[in-house]
């Protein structure tokens, strides 16, 4: 059937924003990708600063905040990854139906997502009251457990701003306009900057908060974020001719398409970020130091780990732009790019987290004396940690790019057990072993992290190379939509 009259509009613009060039070769692929990452990319790595700005100050508050922020975020985010991971997901449909020059399935699309975000927003929240009985089981006493009941319970009240955020911005980064997407993000980072200070330290009329003003100025930046999102999305969708309200009904058949592939990509996060809150739960039972250091090491991780999740959203959307173009040879030039781009990035780092740990530690150190002492037994341990980063951080990169890339053509099913196999047998149970029968080393356990992290690289690498992916799909055939 044929498009609406209404429709004809964001089909042709579509149609006229492909650059000419992306018919063949890999330069073209290349700046295809570039066009889409780029922004992506700096928006991820100003989320990366937001969280690293967020640590920075805490060590500065306390070193048990420090301690406290990891067990406990990573909590949140275990329960967040869920929904997120299925709400990320309204991304390929984005993409993958702008490539197929469907609009109005574009928009059916961002609804069921908004619907989806709401529902899992507000039962996170429902959690809050229940942080001292969930993070009992962590073993974690003092006043270290204190803040991290602080700190969780107030995460869960900023879960449904956080995944408006990720589905509305879908409407840009699954098309390709990922401009608008880059400078809300950047906004948003240096609130959050801003609001984290004057939260933590108590500067002019606010309170001294500590570790709950870390959390508290998370949630009204990602409320602040997720209501630009939305405005322009709005926008934007009746600027262009989209049928806004005439697709915000619930579409049963869509919302069951999205959960399928959706819902193994929200179970991967969880298997993942599960994996590492179990990591983290076993090295706090190794001391303060060990805990803290390993915050700070992921921490200076997150500099170069999370941008190049900005890089694995541009995989995704073009990987499915492609497909629904059904065009897999392009979507596979295009994973190759993405990979040398991501080794080029994560090569810098590598080469920092090796020569210069002394210097990226620097911001952490506190001015106080007696803060000082404590933070100089931390010091020493975070270098060690830096190499385990600098002998893995090629492997993740491999793990993003390729994993993405089969995630957007459909194959969400083997990223969740092959996620699930390495993360719980590679890292979960070694490091388990380690604390409670072996030697209870803090090198030993990043030594499993490693493993994991390698193996999960070139099992997605792989798999990528198989090719099932190239005869997948995540959306129905015109005739069945009509």
């Amino acid at each position: 059937m044929d498009a609406p009259q209404e429709l004809e509009s964001p089909v042709r613009a579509a149609a006229s924003a492909r650059p000419s060039e992306l018919a063949s070769g890999r330069d073209s692929t290349l700046r295809e990708l570039l066009r889409v990452a780029v922004p992506l990319i700096v928006s991820s790595g100003s989320q990366s600063l937001m969280h690293v700005t967020d640590r920075i100050f805490l060590t500065h508050s306390s070193v048990d905040a420090v301690a406290a922020s990891l067990p406990a975020g990573v909590l949140f985010w275990a329960m967040l990854s869920l929904p997120l991971g299925t709400a990320v997901y309204t991304n390929t449909f984005v993409a993958q139906y702008t490539g197929a020059g469907r609009p109005e399935r574009v928009a059916a699309a961002l609804w069921q997502g908004v619907r989806f975000a709401i529902v899992c927003g507000l039962l996170l929240a429902c959690c809050g009251p229940f942080a001292p009985q969930l993070l009992s089981w962590t073993g974690h006493t003092g006043r270290v457990a204190e803040m991290e009941v602080q700190y969780f319970s107030i995460c869960c009240y900023g879960g449904l701003p956080a995944l408006l955020s990720i589905v509305c911005s879908s409407f840009f980064s699954g098309r390709g306009r990922t401009v608008i997407v880059m400078w809300i993000n950047m906004a948003a980072a240096l609130f959050n900057a801003l609001l984290a200070y004057l939260f933590i330290f108590g500067i002019g009329p606010f309170p001294e908060w500590g570790i709950a003003g870390a959390a508290w100025a998370t949630n009204i930046t990602n409320l602040c974020s997720s209501t630009m999102f939305a405005v322009f999305a709005g926008y934007s969708m009746l600027k262009e001719g989209y049928p806004l309200w005439q697709t915000w009904r619930f579409d049963l058949d869509l919302t069951r398409r999205m959960l399928r592939f959706g819902l193994p990509t929200g179970v991967q996060y969880l298997v993942d970020v599960g994996a590492f809150l179990l990591f983290t739960v076993f090295v706090g039972r190794l001391g303060t130091p060990d805990l803290a250091a390993t915050t700070i090491a992921f921490n200076l991780n997150s500099l170069a780990f999370i941008p190049m999740f900005g890089l694995g959203t541009a995989v995704l959307t073009v990987v499915g732009r492609r497909m629904g173009e059904q065009r897999p040879d392009e979507a596979a030039r295009t994973a190759w790019c993405a990979f040398a781009v991501a080794s080029a990035y994560m090569g810098v780092f590598i080469v920092l987290y090796l020569t210069l740990p002394q210097l990226m530690l620097l911001p952490y150190a506190p001015n106080e004396p007696d803060k000082l002492a404590e933070f100089e037994k931390v010091r020493p341990i975070v270098v060690v940690l830096l190499r385990f980063v600098a002998l893995y951080s090629y492997f993740d990169a491999m793990a993003i790019v390729f994993g993405s890339a089969i995630r957007g053509a459909g194959d969400s099913q083997f990223s969740l057990w092959w996620t699930f196999a390495a993360s719980w047998l590679l890292m979960v149970l070694p490091t388990w072993m380690v604390v409670r029968y072996g030697s209870g080393s803090l090198v030993d356990c990043w030594w499993a992290v490693s493993v994991y992290i390698i193996v999960l690289g070139f099992g997605f690498l792989l798999r990528f190379r198989r090719g099932r992916w190239r005869t997948m799909s995540v959306i129905e055939q015109p005739s069945a939509a009509h």
